[in-house]
């Protein structure tokens, strides 16, 4: 019921449910004790709301931000506690009695300071949004950007005025209790006089030498730096704050490009979530800037999404334009007709080149070029399960969907299935259970299925670890752990305050990555998950949740997986190793493999999981597996040769693209020039 409670109320877990329920509940309570009335009563259910409302808030809730609509936004709330204190003194019978007029009257000083204090924000976060927003740009040694106002002044701005209020209702209470006026004038000066400062505190910053520059200038040395540095391949993405993992994806690669790379982002929020990187980043919210910025030097557009502001780099001829797309599968998205567009679309293997064939959308054969997936480098390829070991498989089940389909997630069906049979193999397997962490979001009945197969893991660890034939080396368990401890910390460290800025304006200022700290997390990031897994037994069953380790970590760590039609499948494709795919929706094995080409070279589960025996048997008798030879031919059919590597089909595609753009525009200077030469001979 909870959790049925959270996902309609669309709140993040159950404390900030109930947050949401006191501070819902307590405005009546408020009233209530207002009409008895009753100080101390008063006092809890104002306490309760301050405390909930601003817990929520903290939280960034989606409920918080829905009451606006609903015509109970933050200064409601804040107006209404104040209102009702009003109606508690009169109810004592205090409307004669100086804190009444002096409670009225502090509330419409108070409220009058909002609307200075409201212009104030806006302006200062309008004249510090620069027309665009960098990371890795030097932009302080060529525009002056002044620092943020400091001490937070601008975050969370009207909230943090707001409860200014509340050394007035304190002092009020106070005065109301005691049938003394003076804590409540104490109170209201309080409240006055920091809300004053409030105020007073902005000012500067909306004038003189802490005003960043206008749009014009900072545009103009934007293109100074871009003529300094010459960008040749662009990356360049739009889209939601959900589609940020797209740009993601393809950071390291363009971190590993033998030309000059930059990356153009077009919404704020992706530049927002995107990771950490090295490769300098510009974020150009307005089309027109965009298309007036000097990308003269630029030779290769790469654009890894459908999107329809696309057409304002599209429409410059002197690069050539390449759809790479943000993953290679078998839906409907990989054969977007808006393909042909681009001068060139790139897949990972001949299976991409087919699916266009097939779907017959107009782009041509001979403008696809196969050049790998460069994301899966960090998978390994599988050697076999050493001999004497406990084999691991992994189960990533991928989630329930929008649709509520219930072939979309083997969880629901036949997860339950799926790891008993597992967990009770014979000789015995290690199960890693790493769920989509989107599980249960849709349907609680996913999120029930999620709670089944946790709980039967974590009791099959428990009985394990208590079953002789099965011994743990205590000592390298804890020098694992010792050695983790000292990796966090020293993370902890490097990470600092998480590189927080004022602002974006300071943030693009001082922006720029230090190389060596990201190289050593870089580092500390593999060390870390090495440690991890030395850090439990290699035989205890595992449930992983959480950004780490990763999913291509488990990866390295499993002989075998069991998942569902995702993604995930064609990326495990990379390592070689067995694997079996549900066919949930129950369609047959055969019409399954015609639907789905990942599954071709896969086990096929039905939902009582019966053919798991085929999956163990050639995880621990790698002779015998009678789909080894389908796995090769599928991975190369899928993903491409494993020689040359991804990386460097990647580099000669850029290369290649970028020799035939230079082409064109040479070719478009001598014809320029002829005809400028024949107009001057016939004059």
């Amino acid at each position: 019921m909870i959790s049925t409670a959270i996902r309609v109320a669309r709140v993040g877990s159950a404390a900030e449910l109930a947050a949401a329920v006191l501070m819902l509940a307590g405005f009546p309570a408020i009233m209530v004790a207002a009409l008895i009335p009753s100080v101390p009563a008063f006092a809890a259910a104002t306490a309760v709301t301050y405390l909930a409302d601003h817990y929520l808030h903290r939280q960034g809730s989606y409920l918080i931000n829905r009451l606006s609509k609903v015509r109970a936004g933050l200064s409601i709330r804040f107006l209404i506690r104040q209102l009702l204190l009003i109606l508690l003194l009169a109810r004592l019978d205090l409307s004669d009695n100086l804190i009444f007029y002096g409670a009225t009257a502090c509330f419409i000083a108070f409220y009058g300071l909002q609307a200075p204090h409201g212009a104030l924000v806006t302006l200062i976060r309008n004249r510090r949004r620069l027309p665009v927003a960098t990371r890795n740009v030097d932009l302080a040694s060529r525009v002056r950007i002044p620092d943020a106002p400091r001490m937070g002044l601008l975050n969370r701005s009207a909230e943090k005025m707001l409860h200014l209020d509340l050394a007035a209702v304190v002092g009020i209470l106070v005065a109301a209790a005691m049938d003394w006026a003076v804590p409540g004038f104490i109170g209201i000066g309080v409240t006055i006089v920091l809300g004053t400062l409030y105020v007073l505190a902005l000012m500067p910053y909306v004038r003189g030498k802490k005003v960043p520059p206008n749009a014009d200038k900072v545009l103009a040395k934007v293109d100074d730096w871009l003529r300094e540095y010459r960008p040749e391949t662009v990356l360049y993405f739009s889209g939601s704050k959900d589609s940020a993992y797209q740009v993601n994806m393809w950071l390291e690669t363009m971190e590993q490009l033998d030309s000059r790379p930059l990356i153009i982002l077009r919404e704020r929020v992706i530049l927002q979530n995107l990771a950490p990187t090295t490769v300098p980043v510009i974020c150009v919210p307005g089309g027109v800037h965009l298309m007036n910025m000097d990308l003269s030097t630029v030779r290769v557009a790469l654009y890894a999404a459908n999107v329809g502001k696309n057409i304002h780099l599209l429409r410059v001829p002197t690069m050539k334009h390449v759809f790479i797309g943000h993953g290679d599968s078998d839906k409907l998205a990989s054969v977007n007709p808006f393909s042909k567009a681009y001068d060139e679309v790139w897949t990972a293997g001949r299976a991409g080149r087919d699916r266009y064939a097939i779907a017959d959308v107009g782009v041509r054969d001979e403008d696809i070029v196969e050049v790998g997936r460069p994301q899966l480098a960090p998978i390994q390829k599988w050697q076999g399960t050493p001999e004497g070991s406990v084999p691991t498989v992994l189960y990533a089940p991928t989630w329930e969907g929008w649709d509520g389909d219930p072939g979309n997630t083997s969880l629901m069906l036949a997860g339950e299935n799926i790891v008993k049979k597992l967990l009770k193999a014979d000789p015995p397997v290690r199960v890693l259970y790493k769920p989509h962490p989107f599980t249960g979001t849709v349907l609680a009945k996913a999120g029930a299925a999620h709670q089944k197969v946790t709980a039967l893991i974590e009791k099959a660890a428990t009985e394990r670890a208590a079953d002789a034939r099965f011994q743990a080396d205590a000592a390298a368990q804890a020098a694992a752990k010792a050695e983790l401890a000292r990796i966090e910390a020293r993370l902890a460290v490097l990470a600092g305050n998480g590189g927080d800025k004022g602002d974006e304006a300071e943030a693009s200022r001082d922006g720029v990555v230090d190389v060596a700290k990201y190289e050593e997390i870089g580092r500390l990031r593999g060390e870390w998950n090495d440690a991890y897994w030395r850090s439990f037994p290699v035989w205890e069953h595992r449930v992983v949740t959480g950004a780490e380790p990763r999913l291509y970590d488990c990866f390295n760590v499993s002989d075998a997986m069991v998942s569902d039609i995702s993604s995930v499948v064609s990326d495990f494709i990379a390592s070689g190793k067995p694997y079996a795919v549900t066919d949930s929706a129950e369609v047959g094995a055969e019409e399954f493999k015609r639907q789905n080409t990942a599954v071709r070279a896969a086990t096929i589960l039905s939902n009582s999981a019966a053919e798991l025996g085929e999956l163990l048997g050639a995880v621990r008798d790698p002779a015998a597996d009678p789909l080894a030879e389908d796995r090769v031919e599928l991975k190369q059919y899928l993903l491409g040769p494993d020689e040359p590597t991804s990386i460097e089909q990647f580099n000669t595609a850029v290369a290649n693209l970028a020799i035939k753009a230079e082409a064109r525009n040479v070719g478009q200077e001598s014809r320029a020039a002829a005809s400028a030469a024949e107009a001057t001979t016939k004059a």
